[in-house]
């Protein structure tokens, strides 16, 4: 720049400075106008409710073989186990960091299973109430008997399931990867960020007439957060600066990551079962090829998640 100022007076120089600044900053004002920057332009998310989300996990789920007959299954319990709040830089966090809900999010995907010919799923979670609430019918219609004289039906005996699932979120791990990139020119920057966390979910099950654990199984889902920012702060006169500021933060909803690993464990719990001999697909030709795709899969896994050599025991 010397060279090639040392002819011209100041003014010329500062008024260049300045064109060129603020032809940097109509340019970026463009594209921040594209994201709906300047005030007013956001518009609030009036959008209709909508359905469950059609994961690829709930997909695959739906999409199981029918079996040779439905299973009875229960759930008790299904917890989150972490005890870990949501992960905060700036401040303590004590939300949770995943849902509560674990147990009913399991309920459902159980249904979902094969197009809900997989489980029959026992209601076992609100069985106080459920017995209050047969305790009840049942003082109805005896006091019903004893005033008219007829005798009413009895209730029928609950459903007993054979198989019982259990087991729970045992691991929420924050920042297993994280990083990012930016660049910064006369005031004018971009950078960008990203953060990937992990969930994961044990399910087993237990046979019911001995209580030995006939079944078990893990899912790992991974978290992705992503944050974008773009800004000008530069002077534009001798009192005057320039600053503009936008950015965007995208966060994958956590309960819809756990739904997935849920969703996942369930699948491959369907098809180890099937290879152990505790159930059988209706198809059994359709159920080796299963078999054999979850167990080419868990090769592939198990050769790219190698421990690295200083983490080994010895």
């Amino acid at each position: 720049m010397a060279l090639f100022s040392r002819g011209l007076g100041p003014e010329i120089i500062n008024s260049a400075r300045r064109a060129t600044t603020v032809a940097a900053a109509v340019v970026l004002t463009g594209l921040l106008g594209g994201c709906d920057f300047f005030p007013g332009s956001v518009t609030m998310d009036v959008a209709e409710p909508t359905p469950q989300v059609r994961t690829n996990s709930l997909l695959k789920l739906q999409a199981l073989p029918p079996p040779e007959r439905p299973v009875y299954v229960a759930v008790y319990r299904f917890d989150d186990l972490t005890g870990q709040n949501k992960p905060g830089a700036d401040y303590a966090e004590y939300s949770r960091a995943v849902s509560q809900g674990s147990a009913t999010i399991l309920v459902d995907a159980l249904r979902e299973a094969g197009d809900q010919s997989w489980f029959n799923v026992l209601e076992r979670e609100n069985l106080g109430p459920l017995l209050e609430e047969r305790k009840l019918i049942r003082s109805s219609r005896e006091r019903y008997a004893s005033e008219t004289g007829q005798e009413m039906e009895a209730l029928p005996a609950l459903l007993n399931a054979g198989i019982l699932l259990a087991g729970g979120v045992i691991g929420y791990d924050s920042n297993i990867t994280s990083g990012g990139y930016g660049a910064r020119y006369l005031g004018i920057g971009v950078n960008q960020q990203y953060r990937e966390d992990n969930i994961s979910v044990y399910l087993r099950a237990i046979s019911v007439s001995n209580g030995r654990v006939i079944a078990s199984v893990v899912s790992n889902k991974t978290v992705f957060s992503m944050s974008s920012q773009m800004g000008v702060l530069s002077y534009v006169s001798t009192d005057g600066i320039l600053e503009l500021e936008s950015g965007t933060t995208t966060n994958e909803p956590r309960h819809l990551a756990l739904k997935q690993a849920v969703e996942s464990a369930i699948y491959d719990l369907v098809i180890t079962g099937s290879e152990d001999g505790i159930w059988s697909f209706k198809d059994p030709k359709k159920g080796r090829l299963l078999v054999q795709q979850l167990n080419t899969r868990n090769a592939v896994t198990q050769v790219n998640d190698q421990v690295p050599e200083r983490y080994q025991d010895g």
